[in-house]
């Protein structure tokens, strides 16, 4: 499935009205350009560090934290991580930075368990293990299918213990994260009130299953994250950051790092989050976000034209059973 001339053009028009994309980009102390986090006030890097599996590939203790270091040395300062990324190993890598740190960077964290009360208890863990008292985001992790969203909004489930969160400034701000279904994160957006969300955003569109679970290679259904969800975010004005911008690597082969990010950083969102698991990705991936210029939408349609036909089936197939951790 190819998104169509007059959806893409939507998009892409509703993404030129966004003033971040238009104004005079304004950067922190270290050259990297800053975008409104929605309209929560905040102002984030358009570059944020992914503290998951790609993190976790630094086996070396030592060497984690000083790529850690490095890459808040550049400029970036939004740093995303999760409990269930190495079972709080990633936590407690972004403690020993944060002990000296902390007023440098604007840290996400999401939460997994569904349980209200298991979920509380697990991200205090989480706040000791970061060795902060409080984070800037906290997201609901990895929303699913119908059933999740019904389980996320039960009476003990996760969204009421979210609003706690942020009603006790344990969390400036609270999301929703989604790899998977659009529709899904779509009604979810509209249901409740997120400041933030996080979605699978790339060149090849992918990163979706149809309604109702069950991923059918040859019968893909219309829609995706930047034709269900975006714009409900947008609307809402919330604050948006890209994930998968490199499809787990499946799109390396087909197009530049830099055409990837400068893809997702032309739409309108407020920053994208990048797995980097060799150093040299962390100076390369720099370089790229503090040279940023937007595409125009003829080139963003041709780019998500091309990957689409030859990379959005597999990233499709690779999404509908994708486990972030």
């Amino acid at each position: 499935m190819t998104i169509s001339r007059r959806t893409f053009l939507g998009t892409a028009a509703a993404g030129a009205a966004v003033p971040h994309l238009l104004a005079a980009p304004e950067t922190n102390a270290k050259g990297m350009p800053l975008r409104a986090l929605g309209k929560t006030g905040e102002k984030v890097t358009i570059l944020a560090f992914g503290c998951g599996s790609r993190y976790l590939a630094y086996m070396n203790e030592d060497e984690a934290d000083r790529v850690l270091n490095h890459a808040i040395d550049l400029g970036i300062g939004y740093l995303d991580t999760a409990h269930s990324y190495g079972n709080g190993l990633s936590e407690k890598r972004l403690g020993r930075a944060l002990k000296t740190r902390r007023n440098e960077v604007f840290v996400a964290t999401k939460i997994t368990l569904r349980n209200g009360d298991a979920a509380m208890r697990r991200f205090e863990e989480g706040l000791r293990f970061m060795e902060t008292d409080h984070v800037d985001l906290a997201h609901i992790h990895g929303l699913g299918e119908e059933d999740d969203l019904a389980a996320i909004e039960a009476p003990d489930g996760l969204l009421k213990t979210l609003y706690k969160i942020r009603e006790q400034k344990l969390a400036r701000f609270i999301g929703v994260t989604c790899h998977q279904n659009p529709a899904v994160l779509a009604k979810a957006l509209e249901r409740h009130d997120f400041n933030c969300t996080q979605m699978a955003l790339n060149a090849a569109l992918g990163g979706m299953v149809p309604p109702g679970g069950g991923f059918q290679l040859h019968r893909m259904p219309k829609g995706g994250f930047q034709e269900l969800a975006l714009p409900v975010a947008n609307r809402k004005g919330m604050g948006v950051i890209a994930m998968k911008v490199y499809g787990q690597e499946m799109l390396n082969h087909e197009a530049t790092p830099e055409e990837l990010v400068r893809y997702a950083l032309s739409l309108p969102i407020s920053a994208a989050v990048v797995g980097m698991p060799q150093p040299a990705m962390i100076d390369d991936n720099v370089r790229i976000a503090k040279a940023f210029a937007p595409f125009d939408a003829n080139r963003m349609r041709q780019m998500s034209t091309e990957l689409s036909t030859r990379k959005k089936a597999q990233l499709d197939a690779f999404f509908a059973n994708h486990v972030d951790a």
